[in-house]
């Protein structure tokens, strides 16, 4: 059974020009943005998601 998202914003956030995350499902993480939150979801296998997280820790913008 999915579970019902748990939607989170960074803490780095100073305002709600980001997107929200729910990664209490252990089969996917979603991901939309904060200012449309009706315009749909992205859903990401945890291991990918958890990828990207690590790569952006250590990316140079």
């Amino acid at each position: 059974m999915a579970e019902v998202p748990h939607w989170r914003t960074s803490s780095y956030t100073k305002s709600d020009t980001c997107v929200e995350v729910a990664d209490n499902d252990p089969s996917k993480v979603m991901v939309r943005d904060t200012k449309d939150r009706d315009a749909g979801t992205l859903a990401f296998p945890p291991a990918s998601w958890a990828n990207f997280v690590e790569f952006s820790k250590t990316a140079s913008v």
